[in-house]
């Protein structure tokens, strides 16, 4: 893997991407595969010739690259449905505890389940914020606004001190950012960021040693023998995390397959070297147009403030970024190079 695009027959992109925090890019070989399974759509029904194989082979490169086991994954379809999950399954008084300002997907289902305390500190200060009686811990791996990336192993380290279970979210990190999910107790993961997965595609983690939840939204695909589990309740649920398994749709664990095959291929160590030199291009490049970027050291998503102005020009040279909470958003993944940050900087002056 160079400094210029590392997989240059996968993607050639017509515009400047920087925005792969909001959505990433389909790799070539994902998008001939969702063509072919459109096709076979038109005579062999919308679940394909083969609903679960490729869900299923989804399941196992996410969990290689997440260091776990497929049978501690389950497919999902949103990471509000799987913290909702977890929400449920805490008893009556529980403390959350989670980080200011996180991001909606992981805060609400947790507020919005009654019977909860829930509790904000800010993340730097997140580990400390861990006392007794603190249930859970609700964390993304990195913050979607500007970047910043927990520090998981002194969160992961005072909650087990206090006996509390933790919950973290991946969707802005997995891909590119070194994770285990082993360490964690439950993981969430949106898989259409950095993995570059079709939208609708999710994941949850259940370790081994946490509380298994209650598979209240369980549907035939939970089923032992998910063929013989379509009619009245389901007798046996599976054994493992597949009882926690939603309906997918199928054209985007379809794709899944074939993007998370790709990540595999090139490495999330990989990834990450060229990921972060990138960003750290564009931060040195700031630092010389007067620019102060948000403090996120290490991370592949920049965020500066003073900058939303530009957003428009930016748009109309073909370079796509975001503004939030009115500052400027660049991510940098494996389909840029030391040259669309150098478009970018130019664009900025």
């Amino acid at each position: 893997m160079t400094q210029q695009r590392p997989v240059g027959a996968e993607f050639a992109p017509e515009t400047t991407y920087l925005n792969t925090a909001a959505s990433g890019l389909l790799p070539a070989r994902t998008r001939a595969a969702l063509r072919d399974e459109i096709d076979l759509a038109t005579s062999y029904g919308t679940m394909g010739r083969d609903y679960f194989g490729p869900a299923d082979a989804a399941r196992a490169s996410f969990a290689r690259l997440l260091h776990t086991t497929p049978d501690r994954v389950a497919i999902a379809g949103s990471v509000a449905v799987s913290s909702a999950l977890i929400a449920a399954s805490l008893p009556e008084g529980a403390e959350v505890l989670m980080p200011e300002g996180e991001f909606s997907s992981v805060a609400n289902p947790f507020s919005m389940r009654p019977g909860l305390r829930v509790r904000t500190a800010p993340l730097e200060g997140l580990a400390e914020a861990v006392r007794p009686g603190t249930a859970l811990v609700a964390f993304a791996a990195v913050q979607a606004l500007d970047g910043r990336i927990a520090d998981l192993a002194a969160v992961r380290d005072a909650a087990r001190a206090h006996g509390a279970r933790t919950l973290l979210d991946v969707t802005q990190g997995a891909g590119w950012l070194p994770l285990d999910a082993r360490e964690f107790d439950y993981l969430v993961c949106g898989a259409y960021k950095w993995l570059l997965c079709p939208r609708g595609t999710s994941f949850l983690v259940v370790g081994e040693d946490a509380p298994q939840p209650t598979a209240l939204h369980a549907g035939w695909v939970a089923g032992a023998d998910p063929m013989q589990s379509n009619y009245g309740p389901i007798e046996r649920l599976a054994a493992d995390a597949r009882r926690y398994d939603e309906p997918h749709a199928s054209l985007s664990y379809t794709g899944a397959q074939h993007s998370l095959a790709l990540l595999e291929e090139i490495g999330v160590a990989a990834v990450h070297a060229h990921n972060t030199a990138l960003a750290e291009r564009y931060r040195a490049g700031l630092a010389e147009l007067g620019h102060e970027p948000l403090p996120a050291p290490g991370s592949a998503i920049v965020t500066v403030p003073g900058l939303a102005d530009a957003h428009a020009r930016l748009a109309e040279a073909g370079v796509v970024a975001a503004v939030r909470a009115g500052k400027l958003r660049a991510g940098f993944h494996l389909y840029n190079t030391p040259d669309d940050v150098d478009r970018l900087l130019e664009l900025l002056k």
